[in-house]
């Protein structure tokens, strides 16, 4: 291999962390065999945002992970951005935004006049700061890649998903989509898993609840399995949980990446027909007292392959094939 073949590392490798997920952040630089950078991220006493970099980070690779979400999605946010601007005007040679859930995704399009596309002015917004690329999983809609002008590494949970229900028989499985728009990653999945797909039909009737309509595909006597890329309030699957069992399915379980669980969710889905719900660490984990129908598989792994690949300027896509 000549030396214009070998990957070139960009300076030194540094990952910090905002407020949003620490512990995520932790697994990742574990994985990495690095310790997370030391930053100061709080708040001045009249509710600004203070970030200040206490290590050198001049001509570094930088990495700065956050998860925006929750009552405080907003600070979080501004916290990423003055983060990266602080690395910024710190010197740091790439800066890559690592964004596992990314914020204001599902505000992708206007579904009626004057409204706003927010997922546009994020991606706008961490341009600006003077972020160098961007490193996500699964965004709501794969189209939010092209809102980007920097690069964007999209990383799919799919696989370590699939990965849980492997200990089940393909045969007695059914991967079910709770919406048709949710068709082509459902399909993926049970590929993976070897089994047969089914597709709840959906309406939205507002922002928050839906109504189930019809139902594709056999279930009667299986287990089935619904593939989402995030829960809320978990209204779409208790829905679709419903008309699957009276369809004739003997066990539903949910999985998906990012699990947003506003107030009141989690009490909602422990007290639904849902035997299992399979989340990522992609968002703050729910707490183990909340029921034993919660599990968690970690991102941590595939975010610091991403990251090292990244570093050493090799193909990311090639984790995914």
């Amino acid at each position: 291999m000549s030396d214009l073949d070998r990957p070139r590392e960009e300076g030194p490798l540094l990952l910090f962390s905002g407020n949003s997920n620490p512990a995520l952040t932790r697994k990742v630089a574990q994985g990495l065999g690095i310790e997370p950078g030391q930053a100061l991220a709080g708040r001045f006493p009249n509710g600004e945002v203070q970030v200040r970099i206490e290590e050198n980070v001049r001509g570094a690779d930088v990495f700065v992970l956050q998860s925006p979400q929750g009552e405080d999605v907003d600070g979080s946010l501004m916290e990423l951005l003055v983060m990266i601007d602080a690395l910024r005007r710190a010197s740091a040679r790439r800066i890559t935004a690592v964004i596992p859930y990314l914020p204001y995704a599902r505000q992708e399009k206007k579904t009626a006049g004057r409204e706003p596309i927010t997922a546009k002015l994020v991606a706008n917004l961490i341009a600006t700061a003077g972020a160098s690329r961007v490193l996500t999983i699964d965004m709501h809609a794969p189209a939010i890649e092209g809102f980007f002008d920097i690069p964007v590494d999209h990383l799919r949970a799919a696989p370590l998903l699939a990965q849980h229900f492997l200990g089940l028989d393909p045969e007695q499985i059914v991967v079910v989509s709770p919406d048709v728009g949710g068709v082509e990653r459902a399909n993926k999945f049970r590929q993976r898993l070897g089994t047969t797909l089914a597709i709840v039909a959906k309406q939205r009737l507002g922002p928050q609840s839906t109504e189930v309509v019809e139902m594709v595909g056999e279930v009667k006597g299986k287990i089935a399995i619904l593939i989402d890329d995030q829960i809320s309030t978990g209204s779409t699957l208790v829905g679709a949980a419903s008309v699957l069992i009276e369809r004739g399915a003997v066990d539903v379980r949910a999985c998906a990446t990012h699990g947003l669980f506003p107030p009141g969710a989690v009490e909602y889905l422990c007290d639904s027909p849902l035997e299992e719900i399979v989340v990522t660490d992609t968002l703050p984990e729910v707490d183990e007292g909340a029921g034993s129908k919660f599990h968690t598989v970690s991102v941590a792994p595939v975010l610091a392959e991403a990251i090292r690949r990244i570093h050493q300027n090799r193909s990311v896509s090639a984790l995914f094939d």
